[in-house]
Parts: C-alpha cells; sequence; structure tokens
C-alpha cells in the first residue's frame, strides 16, 4: 500500500537530501520492515546531539515497524573516515576501539528499540574478506572514481599526503550495505561520497542498491562549527540533567528551529512564534525529558531559574565585556582575569572549577555570548559578562 500522507512527513522531517525519493516510497510499499542502516566508527567515547539528529530518523523508522542495522566500525575505525579531513587521522588503538563500542551500545538504546536493532561489528565480514576477497573489492572502483572526492581532490591539489588506506575506506563502508543487504542507509550531507559508494557497491554485488538519506550536520553551541566533542561545543548525552539544561540554554537563539526540527516533534511554527527565551525553556526541558525524564527535566529547569531568574549570586560582581563570540573557554578566563594564563585557565576548568550559568564547563568549551551571563570560578569568584 502507498505510504501514508502523515508517515511520510515523518520519514523525512529535517531531511537534507534522499537519493531517490521515488525508491523510498516503492521501498516503503514492500509487504516486509526495510533494513536501516547506521555505521558509527567507535573513536569517541561520547555520543552527542550531532549523533541523536540521526539516531532520531532511526527511532522514526522503528516505530513505523521497520528494523535497524547498527554498525559499530570496529575495523574502519582503525583506518579513520576521511569526509572533511584535510590530514589522515591517526590510528586508533584496538583497546580504546572497544571501549568506546561499548559505550556507544550503552547510550543508544536511550534512544533506539533494543528489540527492533541488530548491532554488528564491520570487522565480522570485513576480515572475512581474505586478501583475495579484499582485491577482488578493490578492483571494483578506480583512482579517479576515488579522487573525484572533493576531500581528496583538494589535498592532491595541495600535494597533501593522502594514505592509500583512506582510499579503501569508503569501498569498506560500502560494502558494509552489502553485508547487512541494506534498503535504506543514513548520514551526514557529508557523507555523501560514502553512502553513494554502498549504493554502487550493492549494485556491483547483484544487490538492489539501497536508498541514501542524508541529513544536515548540526551547528554546536558556538553557532558556527558542526557538533564535536574536539571543538567543546557539544551537549553529551552522558551530561548530567543540570548540564544538558543549562548548555541548552545557550544555544544561539538562530538555531533553535534547526534544533527543534532535527532533535525533536516540536512544532517549529509555534516555536518560532513564541519570545525566544520561553522557547529556548520548552526546547531545553525537551532534550532533558529525552534523556532523563520529565522529573529531571524540571528539576533542571528549576535549578536554572533559581540562578538566573532569583539571581542566587552576588549582587554586585564586576563587568566583562566580550567583543569575539564565540570565544574559547581559556580565552576569556583571561580576558576577564580569573585566570593568570592559559595554562592555568585549563588546569581550573579540568578540576570542574569553572562554570557558566551554573553549568560546569570543558576547558576547550567555545562559549557564546549574546546576553549577560555569569561566569563563576570556585565558591566565591564571580564575574558577569555581556557582549560588547
Amino acid at each position: 500500500m502507498p505510504v501514508s500522507t502523515e508517515h511520510w512527513k515523518k520519514i523525512t522531517r529535517g531531511c537534507a537530501e534522499i537519493i531517490s525519493e521515488a525508491e523510498l516510497k516503492a521501498k516503503l510499499e514492500k509487504p516486509h520492515p526495510l533494513r536501516v542502516k547506521l555505521g558509527v566508527d567507535p573513536t569517541a567515547p561520547d555520543l552527542h546531539l550531532g549523533h541523536l539528529v540521526v539516531l532520531r530518523k532511526l527511532r522514526t523508522f522503528q516505530d513505523l515497524g521497520h528494523q535497524v542495522e547498527f554498525i559499530i566500525g570496529d575495523f574502519t575505525a582503525r583506518i579513520g573516515d576521511p569526509s572533511g579531513q584535510s590530514a589522515t587521522r591517526p590510528m586508533v588503538k584496538p583497546q580504546e576501539i572497544w571501549d568506546h563500542a561499548k559505550t556507544y551500545q550503552d547510550q543508544v538504546f536511550r534512544i533506539l528499540k533494543k528489540e527492533a536493532t541488530q548491532v554488528r561489528f564491520n570487522s565480522t565480514w570485513i576480515n572475512a574478506l581474505g586478501i583475495p576477497g579484499f582485491l577482488e573489492l578493490a578492483r571494483r572502483a578506480s583512482v579517479a572514481q576515488i579522487l573525484e572526492r572533493a576531500d581528496f581532490k583538494d589535498r592532491f591539489d595541495k600535494q597533501a599526503e593522502i594514505s592509500l588506506l583512506e582510499f579503501y575506506y569508503p569501498l569498506l563502508q560500502g560494502y558494509d550495505s552489502v553485508a547487512v543487504q541494506s534498503d535504506v542507509e543514513l548520514g551526514g550531507t557529508d557523507q555523501k561520497f560514502n553512502l553513494l559508494m554502498g549504493r554502487q557497491t550493492q549494485r556491483d554485488f547483484k544487490q538492489e542498491p539501497q536508498v541514501v538519506m542524508m541529513m544536515p550536520l548540526l551547528e554546536g553551541l558556538d553557532g558556527v562549527k558542526k557538533m564535536s566533542k574536539s571543538y567543546g561545543n557539544y551537549i553529551a548525552f552522558n551530561d548530567s540533567p543540570k548540564e544538558k539544561f543549562g548548555k541548552a540554554m545557550s544555544i544561539p537563539d538562530a538555531l533553535m528551529p534547526k534544533y527543534a526540527e532535527l532533535l525533536t516533534d516540536l512544532d517549529v511554527d509555534a516555536l518560532k512564534a513564541m519570545h525566544p527565551k520561553e522557547a529556548k525553556i520548552l526546547l531545553a526541558k525537551t532534550l532533558v525529558e529525552m534523556f532523563d525524564g520529565p522529573d529531571e527535566a524540571a528539576k533542571a529547569a528549576e535549578s536554572f531559574d533559581r540562578v538566573h531568574s532569583k539571581r542566587e549570586v552576588p549582587s554586585e560582581m564586576p563587568t566583562h565585556k566580550v567583543s569575539a563570540s564565540p570565544i574559547r573557554l581559556t580565552d576569556l578566563l583571561v580576558e576577564a582575569k580569573m585566570a593568570a594564563s592559559k595554562n592555568e585557565a585549563r588546569r581550573l576548568a579540568e578540576q570542574g572549577a569553572v562554570e557558566i550559568g551554573g553549568v560546569r564547563q570543558t576547558p576547550d568549551a567555545q562559549v557564546v555570548v549574546q546576553s549577560e551571563m555569569v561566569l563563576q570560578v570556585g565558591k566565591r569568584r564571580f564575574v558577569r559578562v555581556i557582549p560588547a
């Protein structure tokens, strides 16, 4: 039967590109559940809201009766995805990969249904290829084709180093699609080359090619760079409810509709019609509730209100004007004379002694200063930070 308008809206909400919509509709009309694939390389221990974009889309498919193939790239993580990279990634140690893979499995089931999720490790089938199988896979793509990829072309033109291993990455990700016979694969817009390689590899192996669904990359709390732990602009699944709420309240106003569309089921038009502060509180509570439940969301909102609205901070404190926003936390501490050097600033943050609006900050955090905020170091040192 044709897919209903309601279901189609849920499936396509927030999608940047689908290749192709006609193929997806045809697959959805089949009488059996679809295999919807997501591959993640466990190169860091924490999942954050950038990952939530695709995980929520997977959950939508599950709610409509489909099966998720969650691929942990324990083999491909050793190569490193070259997408968006200007240099070869360092190889990740096997023990780190396994440690991170364990945390991923603990975290994804805060969003996905365990009973409708098949967790697989791609070393299972890649190791089984052997050298003959690997050579057979490698001959299916030309160097010219691989160099069509913008990342590689830019590096080649600049005579920057490109490891041969990196050439194999999209081929191996494509082979993952063959191994699980995926019907649909999800990924960010930066993954387009890899995702399309999956379609090609399936054709080579006489399988019906998967539909590719690409989701937008989510900008982090700085409002500029994509959300990433390395940029310090992220909200992690494992952050405390108080931390999640406080960080969400620092989301730039202009990004609120995008966060609402990609991360929640909130009515985006209704959110836009609200006062920005009320809209942000609703968004923050919705995000916390998703992970920690309504009681913790209410407590986090009350705690934030107590610090900000009821001003349980000194009535008198120095004021520091910030001209550049976003600004790295360590730079802000030095500029505001809360630390004598960047090294001291980093040490204070690593010790958990630095908070903004009651939320503990990491050393690499990027601080967006759109309105007044209170920077606290230790128990008794406060400074009011405002935009210049």
